[in-house]
C-alpha cells in the first residue's frame, strides 16, 4: 500500500473511529439463538435489481445535502445530523450519474432531475475551486473547502476527475432536451472545462493528486498507476483549453511500462500491477469506469475488460478459498474493498480490504459494482445480502461480518453507494457508459492516448 494511502486511511480510521464503541452506528452483535431463523426465498433478477437500484437512489436524492442537492460524505440513519453539511466531490459526480438513472427509470420525473441537477451545478459553480479543481470535501452551506488532512485543503485532481466524470454525463443527456435541459448541459460542459488539468503536472510529465494555495504541492503525490486513478489522465488528455500531454500518462501514470505485469493469482493474470497493493481493493475496478466503457477499451498496456473482469475474479476466488477461515466466505458472500470496517474491539472503523488485508469484513459494493464483469457471482452475493437482511433505507449497508456474530455496520458512503446504482445500470443498458464515450472530448482524449475503444 502506498504512503498515500495509508494516511488516507489513517485518516478515516479517525475520523469514523473516535467515540464509536457504543455510538451512533454501531450494531449490537447479534445472537442467532434469540429466534428462529427466518428463510427470505431469492427474488427474480430483474426485481432483486429494480429493488436495489431505486433503494440506493436514495441516497443522492432523499439523504442529500440539503441546501447544494449535492452527495453527502456520508449517511448514518440513527445519527443523520453525523456530517450533514459535508459534501463530497467525488461521491457528487457519482451522484449525477445515479440521477440520470432515477430519470430512466422513473423514481423521478425529468422535470425534477433536471431541477436537482441544477441546484448541484450551481452549486459546484459557486464553490471554492482550486485553478478549475475542487477539494475533496466541500461545507454544502456556503461551497467552501473543508480540509481532508492538514495538508489537503485545496484542489484534488482525482476527486475533480470523478465529478467531472458525471458532469459529462449531464451534458451528453440534456444537450438536445428543451431550452432548459440544453442551458444546463452548456453549465455542465462550461464546468468540466475550466479544470486546469496541466497546472497539476508542475510542468513534468505527471499528474499530481493535489494543490493548496497554502501548502502548494506539499504533498507531491504522483498519480501512479495502477489504481482508481486512470479517469484523471484520460480526462486531462480530453481538456480542450488545459490538457496534458501523452508523456504524462505514457511515463508518469504508466510508469514507462512498468505498469505492465506478469503475475497471476489463483491462475488468473492481474494484466497491471497493482500499485503497492496486491491485487488491490475491489474499488479501483469501478470508480473510473462508470462512464468509461471497458467493453472495447485497451491501450498498448491493457485490455480494461480483461483486467478489471480478472481484478473482480480474483476478489471472488479468493473469499471462495477463504485462506482466513472466515465464517460463510464463499460464492454467495464476497468482495472486498474499501470500506467502514469491524477494528479489533469491535468499535467501526474504515479499512481498505483486500486479498491482501481481509480482516473478514465483506463490503456489499464491491460484489454489486462488479456485476458488468462478474453477473453469475454478483448477483449471487446481491442474493445472499438481500436474504441476510443487509438492504437499509439507501441500499444495501456498507458493510458485515458473519465471523463476528453477524456484526453490521448501518451506514452508508456516497462513494460506496454510487457505483451500485450506476454499474448495475451499465450491466443492464449502458446507459452511463454510452453518454460518456459519446463525448467528442472524451474521444479525442483516448486518441491521444492512444486507446482503442
Amino acid at each position: 500500500m502506498t504512503k498515500y494511502y495509508l494516511q488516507i486511511f489513517t485518516l478515516f480510521m479517525v475520523i469514523v473511529s473516535c467515540g464509536n464503541d457504543d455510538g451512533p452506528g454501531y450494531q449490537e452483535p447479534y445472537d442467532p439463538t434469540d429466534d428462529d431463523p427466518v428463510v427470505i426465498d431469492p427474488l427474480p433478477e430483474n426485481e432483486l435489481l429494480d429493488l436495489v437500484q431505486e433503494r440506493t437512489f436514495k441516497y443522492f436524492w432523499d439523504y442529500a445535502e440539503s441546501n447544494s442537492g449535492a452527495a453527502r460524505e456520508r449517511y448514518h440513519p440513527n445519527d443523520p445530523g453525523n456530517d450533514q453539511n459535508t459534501v463530497t466531490s467525488g461521491g457528487s459526480g457519482f451522484g449525477l450519474m445515479a440521477i440520470l438513472v432515477g430519470i430512466e427509470r422513473g423514481y423521478i420525473t425529468r422535470a425534477e432531475g433536471v431541477e436537482r441537477l441544477t441546484q448541484i451545478l450551481n452549486f459546484f459553480e459557486t464553490a471554492d475551486r482550486f485553478h478549475g479543481a475542487w477539494s475533496h470535501w466541500i461545507n454544502g452551506t456556503n461551497g467552501n473547502v473543508l480540509p481532508f488532512s492538514s495538508l489537503d485543503d485545496g484542489g484534488d485532481i482525482v476527486e475533480t476527475a470523478f465529478l467531472v466524470q458525471g458532469l459529462i454525463c449531464v451534458k451528453e443527456y440534456f444537450k438536445t432536451g428543451s431550452e432548459e435541459e440544453i442551458n444546463l448541459a452548456n453549465q455542465a460542459d462550461a464546468l468540466w472545462k475550466g479544470v486546469e488539468w496541466d497546472w497539476y503536472t508542475q510542468e513534468q510529465n505527471a499528474l499530481y493528486w493535489h494543490w493548496s494555495p497554502n501548502h502548494n504541492f506539499a504533498i507531491n503525490l504522483e498519480l501512479v498507476g495502477y489504481n482508481e486513478t486512470l479517469i484523471a489522465c484520460i480526462l486531462g488528455a480530453a481538456s480542450p483549453d488545459h490538457p496534458i500531454s501523452a508523456e504524462v500518462y505514457h511515463q508518469g501514470w504508466a510508469n514507462n511500462g512498468a505498469i505492465v505485469s506478469s503475475e497471476t493469482d489463483y491462475g488468473i493474470p492481474l494484466v497491471l500491477d497493482h500499485v503497492g497493493s496486491g491485487t488491490g481493493p475491489l474499488f479501483w475496478a469501478h470508480y473510473s469506469y462508470l462512464g468509461l466503457d471497458p467493453r472495447n477499451l485497451s491501450d498498448q498496456y491493457a485490455n480494461y475488460w480483461a483486467l478489471n473482469t480478472n481484478h473482480s475474479l480474483i476478489n471472488y476466488e479468493h473469499c471462495v478459498d477463504n485462506p482466513g477461515n472466515y465464517a460463510e466466505y464463499g460464492p454467495d458472500c464476497w468482495g472486498l474493498t474499501a470500506s467502514y470496517s469491524r477494528n479489533t474491539d469491535g468499535s467501526v472503523g474504515y479499512n481498505a480490504h483486500d486479498p491482501e488485508n481481509d480482516t473478514g469484513v465483506i463490503s456489499p459494493t464491491a460484489a454489486v459494482s462488479s456485476i458488468p464483469y462478474t453477473p453469475e457471482e454478483s448477483l449471487a452475493a446481491m442474493q445472499y445480502f438481500y436474504a441476510n437482511d443487509l438492504l437499509g433505507p439507501a441500499g444495501f449497508y456498507d458493510a458485515f461480518s458473519p465471523q463476528f456474530n453477524n456484526w453490521v455496520t448501518e451506514r452508508y458512503l456516497a462513494i460506496d453507494q454510487g457505483p451500485q446504482i450506476i454499474m448495475i445500470e451499465n450491466y443492464r443498458t449502458g446507459l452511463l457508459w454510452d453518454l460518456f464515450m459519446q463525448n467528442e472530448d472524451v474521444q479525442n482524449g483516448l486518441n491521444i492516448l492512444g486507446f482503442s475503444y
